[in-house]
C-alpha cells in the first residue's frame, strides 16, 4: 500500500477502486501533475475512471491535506503528495519543469524578517521562476 493511500485510510476516508488508483498514480509521480495528466495515468489503469472522479477525488485528498495543490502560473492545478519535510520550488518557465529544493540559508532570513517585523512564522511558500541562463 502506497503512502497517500495509508494517509486516506488512517484518516477514515472510504477507499473506492477508483480513489486507490488515484492514490497511486499520484504517489508514483515524480512530477506535479496537473488533473488531466492525473486523469490520463489514470485511465491507462482504470478505463472506467471519468475526469470528474479524478476531479472530486483530488479535492478530497487536498482538503484532507494528504495532497498540495499549487499554481505555478501557468493556468492549471498541479499536485504533489503533501510534503513530510518542507521545500521549496524553481519553475522553468521555458519547459514548466518544476524543480524542488532546500535551503538552510534562505529559511532562516524568511524567519529572521518575521522575528523582526513582529511575527512568529507558521508557514510559507517560495517559488521562484527563471529561464535557463544558456538562453
Amino acid at each position: 500500500m502506497d503512502r497517500i493511500e495509508n494517509l486516506c485510510i488512517q484518516q477514515g476516508m472510504r477507499m473506492t477502486e477508483q480513489r486507490r488508483v488515484i492514490a497511486r498514480v499520484l504517489s508514483a509521480a515524480l512530477d506535479h501533475p496537473d488533473v488531466e495528466e492525473l486523469h490520463r495515468r489514470a485511465y491507462a489503469v482504470d478505463p472506467h475512471i471519468s475526469i470528474a472522479t479524478v476531479y472530486r477525488t483530488v479535492r478530497l485528498f487536498e482538503e484532507a491535506g494528504i495532497i498540495a495543490r499549487h499554481d505555478f502560473r501557468d493556468g492549471r492545478s498541479r499536485y504533489e503528495e503533501a510534503p513530510e519535510t518542507h521545500h521549496d520550488h524553481l519553475i522553468d518557465m521555458k519547459t514548466g519543469k518544476v524543480v524542488e529544493f532546500m535551503d538552510a540559508e534562505i529559511e532562516a532570513l524568511q524567519e529572521a524578517i518575521a522575528r523582526r517585523l513582529g511575527y512568529r512564522l507558521i508557514d510559507h511558500r517560495l517559488e521562484l521562476y527563471g529561464m535557463p541562463l544558456d538562453e
